[in-house]
This record gives structure tokens, C-alpha cells and sequence, in this order.
């Protein structure tokens, strides 16, 4: 059955693929919810970002049953992508803002929801997440306020790994086997056969003359880690090397936020991460607990979403049992 008062949050996840939206009540009650394209300021423009988020905001609305054109909830809790440095959040806010969604608006970057999600409970959230899905970034809180994070934009700030990082580490090594600059390797032959060619030269001009999409080159990721659990030496140093990475990056947050020496939860997310390769998830898990003993590592596979909106009633005070029934919702 609709309703016909504003809600209490609008929690909105953006991705680079996907923007998820959810209608919350007060009582933790989802009134509606909606889902549209890809979040991409940097190749769109902030505007006709902010109008994609906009197709899944409307959706939401006309499920809850709210008048188009009103204020839709007391507050507007978005997580959202390529909201990577304070100014960009900042500037993500006043459009959104300037949508009239909410009576108040906070943007945050969406690392924060896959945090936010991970953590049981209500009130201000306390831990550290990363993320490694098509790239990687890392966020921590503290109930004071104050969090730790990265630029995350790429090799200029200083990131290694995700998704599209591992796959094109993988095409490069097995490039310089089959043609002898490098040393041998089964991903030579193993990436080629995932999309039905014979060599890496026929793959490489299948990429560079637009037969095989660049877009499919993620699908290399799952590739990489069957050869790696394999034994290959080359797939197993590049799993190796993005188990060290998530380890510091958690580290890190963990030891600015003064919780290297105190329990504290570091969680997983990301497709990734998510999918629980042993070689990488457990090796992280050896890792971690050299550097931060106390940690204690869990894997997030809640929608981001779910974060997003439990942010938004953190910021509003509500209380416990809003919290459990909007994460029951979710599952």
C-alpha cells in the first residue's frame, strides 16, 4: 500500500554499472525501492549524472506511492561512486542536493555503504572495509567522525589491483610469454581459450581491432585465479601481490584510525573479494593477522544499498529495532 508522507531516508547506492535506490520509513520499513544506469560524473558530467540517479529516485517514488515532485524523505543517505575526494563529494551533494530528494543531503563515497552494511547494530559505525571489485579503495570510521581513506584513482594515486587491474597484469605477462620477453606461463594459452582464439597474438588483435570488447576483459579475473590454484608461478605472484595490497590498505586505515592494536572489524567486499578465491581470501586473512592480530575479517555480500540506508538512520537516531527490520528486509 502507498503512502502519502515523505519517508525518513532515501538511500541511494551508484555504481559505475548500476544505481540501486530505497524509500526507508522510519520504523525501518522499505516503502519502495528503484534501480537505473551507471553513476559516471567524470565521462557524463555531474548533471547528467545526477538525472540517471534521478530515473531510479522516481521509480522508488512511484512504488512508495509519493506524489512526483515532492520532497521524498527527511533525509538523503548516497553512497555513491567516483566520489573519491572530499571536493568531488562536495560537489555531488550540491547537486543532489539542488534535486529537493530530501530536506538534508549527505555524499559519501560508495566504499562507505559496503562498510556501513558489513556492521551490526545501530549508531555511529566503527571499522574498516575494502573494496576490490573493478578497481580498489579502502574507507574506515570511527563513531567520532573521523575516517581514513584513499584517493583510489588509479596507478596516479598510487593503487595497484581490482578487477581491471588484475586482468590487464594477467593480458602483459602472458603477452611477454608466447612472445619470449617474458617468462612461461599457463595464462598464455588459458586467456585466449576463454574466448575461443589460439594464441595471445590472435587475442591482443582481437582487443586492439574492437572483435572481442574491451569491456570483456573482467572476464579474465576468474580466469586468472583457477590458474594461479593451479600452480602457475606468474598468476600465483599476481594473487600474491593483490592479497598484500587489500592487507595494507586495511592496515593502514586501521593504524590512522588507531585500531592497528585494538579489535576491530575489516571487511571484504567487491566481486573480488566476494567470490572467496582461497588463494587470495586466505592468504588475506595470514596476512592481516601478522599486521593487525585483533582484526577480525568478514566478507560483505549485502546490497550497498543496505548501507546507504543504514547511514541515513544512523544520522536521524533511530533506534535498534528500525535497524534489524530494514537488514531483515534485505536478507
Amino acid at each position: 500500500m502507498g503512502v502519502n508522507r515523505p519517508a525518513a531516508v532515501l538511500a541511494v547506492d551508484a555504481g559505475n554499472s548500476k544505481t540501486d535506490v530505497a524509500l526507508i520509513a522510519a520504523d525501518g520499513s522499505v516503502l519502495g525501492t528503484g534501480r537505473s544506469g551507471g553513476f559516471q560524473p567524470p565521462r557524463t558530467g555531474i548533471e547528467a549524472a545526477v538525472d540517471v540517479l534521478a530515473l531510479a529516485v522516481a521509480e522508488a517514488a512511484e512504488a512508495a506511492g509519493l506524489p512526483p515532485g515532492a520532497p521524498y524523505a527527511d533525509r538523503v543517505s548516497a553512497c555513491l561512486a567516483n566520489a573519491d575526494l572530499p571536493v568531488e563529494e562536495r560537489q555531488l551533494a550540491e547537486a543532489v542536493g539542488a534535486r529537493g530528494w530530501g530536506t538534508a543531503t549527505e555524499v559519501r563515497n560508495d566504499t562507505f555503504a559496503i562498510l556501513r552494511a558489513g556492521l551490526e547494530g545501530c549508531g555511529p559505525p566503527l571499522g574498516v572495509a575494502v573494496v576490490c571489485g573493478a578497481g580498489i579503495n579502502c574507507v574506515g570510521m570511527l563513531p567520532d567522525g573521523r575516517t581514513a581513506r584513499f584517493p583510489a584513482l588509479g596507478m596516479i594515486s598510487g593503487d595497484w589491483g581490482g578487477g581491471g587491474g588484475l586482468a590487464e597484469e594477467s593480458l602483459w605477462w602472458a603477452a611477454r610469454a608466447e612472445d619470449g620477453r617474458g617468462g612461461p606461463t599457463r595464462l598464455a594459452a588459458a586467456l585466449p581459450e576463454h574466448f575461443g582464439l589460439a594464441s595471445m597474438a590472435a587475442l591482443i588483435e582481437a582487443l586492439h581491432l574492437g572483435a572481442v570488447a574491451r569491456r570483456r576483459v573482467h572476464e579474465l579475473v576468474p580466469v586468472l585465479f583457477a590458474v594461479a590454484a593451479g600452480g602457475d608461478p606468474v598468476a600465483s605472484a599476481l594473487v600474491e601481490r593483490q592479497a598484500a595490497e587489500v592487507v595494507a590498505m586495511a592496515s593502514v586505515a586501521l593504524e590512522r584510525l588507531g585500531l592497528l592494536e585494538r579489535e576491530a572489524p575489516v571487511l571484504l567486499g567487491g566481486s573480488v573479494l566476494a567470490a572467496r578465491h582461497p588463494g587470495l581470501n586466505d592468504r588475506i586473512a595470514e596476512l592481516l593477522a601478522a599486521r593487525a592480530p585483533l582484526a577480525r575479517l568478514a566478507v560483505v555480500t549485502a546490497p550497498p544499498v543496505l548501507g546507504a540506508a543504514l547511514l541515513g538512520l544512523d544520522a536521524l537516531g533511530a533506534p535498534a529495532g528500525a535497524h534489524a527490520k530494514l537488514r531483515a528486509h534485505f536478507g
